[in-house]
């Protein structure tokens, strides 16, 4: 195992904000995040799973442990039974499936996360979510051994999973899908929309809130006149209320700042209190 010490996670990160890991490592194979975990929790080191680095932001300080970048990118087809890596991507995913014939992904085209990262968080939109068509995960546990978790053992909610607070690293995931000719012009519809209302050009982490109850998360900003605000480099974008850009050199306190005056201000104004849906790492 070669581990770089002082990689900048900025690079790493669809925000493109983070200081530098401690360590970092690439895996390839679910082998190789084995080796890797068991050494981490051999040696006691703190130690973190990046896919894609999408709804993620790292500290300007870094990240005092071990940052692993999963690069498992198989994808498996038997009919609709579809085997992934963790690391491949789930955007990808979503529009190889629907052009094949498959119903269940199209709402992953345009989110950019890995298949990990989707499970991680339960990522869905338009009416769809990752654990719908989940059948089981295979998951490295915190001693580096490998678990097949059948979906039916797992828990799962609203941007929520099992998998947030167990130690290890989601490896591969199994989806069985369903046999459709409507698909390819659903997952087409979807990406349409998303890129005429979505900052697909801006660096972002994604959407920074949970919506809350009964109400979304990018209209209480727009209804409260938050849209274009800024604190530092960072910046609430014009096409989108519930996404913070970088704008001008980001830094990761910016965000956190900018964040809690638009939780403040959507609170004193609409009465809902939102709550952060991108990770905060701190170092």
């Amino acid at each position: 195992m070669l581990f770089e010490e002082g990689r900048p996670l900025k690079d790493l990160t669809t925000f493109g904000i983070g200081g530098p890991a401690k360590y970092f490592i690439e895996v390839q194979s679910i082998d190789q995040l084995q080796e890797v975990i068991s050494y981490c929790y051999q040696q006691n080191l703190r130690y973190l799973v990046l896919g894609k680095g999408s709804n993620i932001l790292f500290s300007d300080q870094g990240y005092d442990g071990v940052v692993i970048l999963n690069k498992i990118h198989f994808c498996q087809q038997e009919e609709g039974i579809f085997t992934v890596g963790a690391g491949y991507s789930f955007s990808l995913l979503g529009s190889q499936t629907a052009r094949k014939g498959w119903a269940g992904l199209e709402f992953a085209s345009g989110i950019p996360g890995s298949v990990g990262g989707a499970v991680y968080m339960n990522a869905g939109a338009n009416g769809g979510e990752t654990f719908q068509y989940l059948t089981e995960v295979t998951y490295v546990n915190e001693k580096g051994k490998v678990e097949i978790l059948p979906k039916g053992k797992l828990q799962w909610g609203y941007r929520s999973s099992s998998f947030q607070s167990l130690k290890g690293s989601i490896a591969a995931a199994k989806f069985h899908l369903i046999s459709s000719t409507e698909a390819r012009a659903r997952q087409l519809k979807i990406i349409d929309y998303r890129t005429k209302t979505q900052p697909y050009s801006d660096m972002s982490a994604g959407c920074v809130f949970r919506n809350a109850s009964h109400a979304s998360a990018g209209a209480l900003i727009e209804q409260c006149g938050l849209k274009g605000h800024s604190i530092g480099g960072a910046e609430i974008s014009l096409l989108h209320g519930n996404f913070i850009v970088n704008r001008s050199d980001a830094t990761a306190q910016d965000v956190i700042n900018l964040a809690a005056h638009v939780k403040k201000v959507v609170h004193e104004k609409t009465g809902h209190d939102l709550e952060m849906e991108i990770r905060v790492i701190s170092t």
